[in-house]
């Protein structure tokens, strides 16, 4: 009796056993046949398609470069000279009075100059005035000789107030001796008026210088 339950028991437990690996067997193939079902359907449901890239355009060609112009620079041209304008004014406006009229007085007119009634007169012989020894030694030694014309002013008194050479005798030593002497030796007898009053007067004359032969 004890031996038949021990049997009995060692069967029941390999039923068991074996009932388990074959519910394990047949979960695992229907786990995986309904896992590679989908994955079949959803492989075939699924369409894929290779989208073709457009290649791009080709890079437009660069354009050419323009032609090389040659620029001559501008000719140097020097700027005009500067010309400074003096600036115009106008000229300040000043105001003249008007000068009163003027004063008219009645004058008598001046006296005639009195007429002389008697010419002067030279005393002697100017040529007699100058001797050989007032000769100019400068002109002795140059051989220098001439005619001096001379105008001599003379007071009242007769005397030579001036003396001046009208034309030369081409010497200046010979014009300059004959006034000095003219001026100190000559001497004329004084004219006079109608009152009888003496006056003066204006003569001219000429001198000449030569030397004396040897």
């Amino acid at each position: 009796m004890a031996y038949g339950d021990q049997t009995m028991s060692s069967r029941k437990a390999v039923s068991i056993a074996m009932v388990i690996v074959l519910h394990a067997i047949i979960g695992y193939a229907f786990v995986t046949g309904l896992a590679f079902n989908v994955v079949k359907k959803v492989a075939r449901d699924l369409k894929t398609f290779d989208v073709d890239e457009e290649a791009p355009p080709p890079p437009d060609k660069p354009p050419p470069p323009p032609p090389e112009t040659k620029i001559e620079p501008p000719p140097v041209i020097a700027p005009p000279p500067i010309v400074q304008v003096a600036p115009t004014m106008a000229p300040p406006i000043v105001s003249v009075p008007t000068p009163p009229p003027p004063v008219i007085h009645q004058t008598a007119p001046p006296a005639p100059p009195p007429v002389a009634v008697q010419s002067l007169t030279p005393k002697g012989r100017f040529q007699e005035l100058m001797s050989q020894e007032d000769y100019p030694s400068t002109s002795i030694r140059n051989n220098e000789e001439g005619t001096v014309s001379f105008r001599l002013e003379i007071g009242a008194d007769g005397k030579v107030t001036n003396c001046s050479v009208t034309k030369s005798s081409g010497f200046t030593a010979l014009d300059q001796t004959s006034c000095k002497l003219l001026q100190r030796r000559a001497r004329f007898n004084p004219g006079r008026d109608a009152s009888g009053a003496a006056t003066g007067g204006v003569y001219n004359g000429r001198f000449t210088w030569k030397l004396p032969n040897d």
